[in-house]
């Protein structure tokens, strides 16, 4: 584990959980993957921290593949945070040789609009998205993404406007799955972190 602060001009730290066998004292590692990892919504609490994102970060360790979960800078609408994983996903490909994506809920909508900003990903997956706003459309996102998706949200969730996000999937083809759950996981992260990393492991 080491703590990183990702360039770009906005105050985003983040930690970086990797294999056993790479170096603490490295201070420029290198790695075969690195997934990053999006938090919930900042101003309800989401962090780097978040349990959705920890339980996907140990199933990845467990493969030996390392994990960047990060926090956003301070908050812009959408507009900067979607800058931050931008940023984020940019400092993974300068120390692995491919990336993926990971976001849950608020999370979720950044991976995707960021990942229809961006070049080279190796897969995204979006875990309970919601739709965003106009200037951060998830729905609209996903029509410009070139890598393989997953879309993945919870049967009982009323706290996400994901209805819309998982049609418009459908219609493009990408892998929606269904989970009986609500909108947090609540009992379930670890085996929804399965789902998530079967899924970026296959690509």
């Amino acid at each position: 584990m080491m703590d990183v602060v990702v360039p770009g001009g906005r105050d985003v730290r983040g930690t970086l959980d990797h294999p056993d066998d790479t170096p603490d004292e490295d201070t420029n590692p290198e790695f075969d993957r690195i997934v990053v990892a999006c938090p919930p919504h900042p101003q309800d609490g989401g962090t780097r921290s978040d349990r959705r994102l920890v339980a996907v970060s140990d199933v990845l360790g467990e493969r030996g593949v390392a994990c960047l979960r990060f926090d956003y800078g301070e908050w812009d609408e959408g507009r900067g945070e979607q800058a931050d994983v931008k940023n984020a996903v940019r400092w993974a490909h300068e120390h692995a040789d491919s990336v993926d994506l990971f976001g849950f809920s608020f999370g979720a909508t950044m991976a995707l609009c960021a990942a229809a900003d961006s070049e080279g990903l190796r897969a995204v997956s979006a875990l309970a998205p919601d739709r965003g706003r106009e200037n951060a459309d998830a729905v609209a996102a996903l029509d410009g993404i070139d890598c393989p998706a997953q879309v993945l949200y919870a049967e009982r969730d009323t706290t996400a406007d994901w209805e819309p996000v998982a049609e418009r999937a459908r219609e493009l083809d990408i892998a929606v799955t269904a989970l009986s759950a609500d909108h947090f996981f609540v009992g379930q992260a670890e085996k929804v972190a399965g789902e998530i990393v079967t899924f970026l492991d296959a690509q």
